[in-house]
């Protein structure tokens, strides 16, 4: 049986990448790019390069979108929207939950199926073993198209609603900067005392694989709303970081991040959660965004 054939449009490196996966696997891929020279090594492997975005909607059934955001698909996809009845379009660019439910109304205002998608891997990721992606959408579009969508990563299918592909993308995006942050900046109050990045590695790397056990002891809790201080005090906490925020002023380092960190503890201090867990911070943060 041939394999399903694919329009990608979008050639940044996780474009490029998603092309050469498609590519490998034999399918036949059609592009499109703003800067046409950006396909050129792709056309060379086999790619086929349309001359209009609406010729590339034409040539297939399903569009695979790699683009900065939601609003570069509408910059690009508006222009050619009489083309855009009855195709699937995977759109794989990182974007707002409410702004993929929009688009998800838009695209079937125009008759085609949208999947929000949010790519769980950089382009080296692209088409190896244990990467995913977070799809959300009409389940019978990604039923239909799971072989060919596979080709780039495993799929982790997370619901209807349009959005839930990019929140789950965009909570994982929360940990994952903060967590890489406050690794840069323990790295600087290392530097600033003598202390390479390469000595402190396995330090670093310690602490991190450690969070995963907090994180199965805690969320039980968390889920039944209970934050008992029989682990930890919040008042620990602050006393924790205020150190850490001493420690950097000390070193020269720019202490605005644990300092952001203290903030939260000492508004959870003012609530009453003084004598609760640290994990109480979570109604803090709840009440906040209301």
């Amino acid at each position: 049986m041939s394999k399903q054939s694919v329009t990608v449009i979008g050639l940044g490196p996780m474009g490029q990448a998603m092309v050469g996966a498609f590519l490998a696997a034999g399918h036949r891929v059609t592009v499109w790019n703003r800067t046409a020279s950006k396909a050129d090594e792709l056309v060379a492997k086999g790619a086929v390069l349309a001359p209009t975005v609406a010729d590339a909607l034409a040539a297939n059934e399903l569009i695979v979108l790699s683009l900065t955001d939601y609003e570069a698909m509408y910059t690009i996809l508006e222009p050619a929207a009489a083309s855009l009845s009855g195709k699937v379009i995977a759109n794989l660019s990182s974007d707002t939950p409410d702004k993929a439910r929009a688009a998800a109304e838009w695209a079937a205002g125009h008759g085609a199926r949208h999947l929000t998608g949010g790519v769980q891997c950089p382009p080296s990721g692209i088409g190896q073993e244990g990467s995913i992606t977070f799809y959300s959408g009409p389940k019978e579009a990604v039923d239909a198209h799971a072989e060919t969508l596979k080709v780039l990563t495993d799929i982790d299918f997370r619901g209807e609603d349009a959005g839930l592909a990019a929140l789950y993308y965009q909570i994982q995006m929360d940990m994952f900067w903060t967590a890489m942050l406050s690794w840069l900046h323990a790295l600087a109050v290392a530097d600033a005392n003598g202390i390479t990045a390469e000595e402190f590695l396995p330090y670093a790397q310690s602490t991190m694989s450690s969070l995963p056990n907090f994180m199965a002891f805690y969320a039980g809790r968390i889920d039944k709303g209970e934050h008992p201080g029989d682990v930890d005090k919040l008042a620990m906490g602050v006393a924790s970081v205020e150190h850490i925020v001493h420690t950097a002023e000390n070193a020269g380092i720019d202490p605005s991040l644990p300092a952001a960190v203290l903030d939260v503890f000492k508004r959870g201090m003012t609530a009453g959660h003084a004598g609760d867990s640290f994990t109480s911070l979570i109604e803090v943060f709840k009440k906040s965004a209301s």
